[in-house]
């Protein structure tokens, strides 16, 4: 019985980057847009630079030559999955408590 298996994957159509952030517009239409403070290499390139780019295989990545960086379409859609990225909230303190976790100010204090 055949199976007719879609490709989900966007593809990369046009780049531009500012000061601070990379946007990639994809065949699909949606816009994305990170920072560049993930791209260590491409925040600190000329703007030249980051607008010399070309496609990697069709689409699914983008490769600077100059600045020799490549990203893949997927990592900019699911960040999470391909880059370490810093936490951006961290648990507040009553919340860490009420699940059981003590400070250690309470731990020094609990055994005078």
């Amino acid at each position: 019985m055949p199976t007719l298996v879609e490709s989900s994957e966007a593809l990369a159509v046009d780049v531009s980057s500012s000061d601070h952030s990379l946007t990639v517009v994809l065949d699909d239409g949606r816009t994305v847009s990170v920072p560049l403070v993930w791209f260590p290499r491409l925040l600190s390139a000329t703007p030249q630079q980051r607008s010399d780019w070309e496609p990697i295989g069709g689409g699914i990545g983008i490769h600077w030559e100059a600045i020799d960086e490549d990203i893949s379409v997927a990592s900019l859609l699911q960040p999470e999955k391909f880059m370490r990225l810093a936490p951006t909230v961290r648990q507040p303190a009553s919340r860490a408590r009420k699940a059981g976790v003590k400070s250690k100010k309470r731990s020094r204090a609990a055994r005078s």
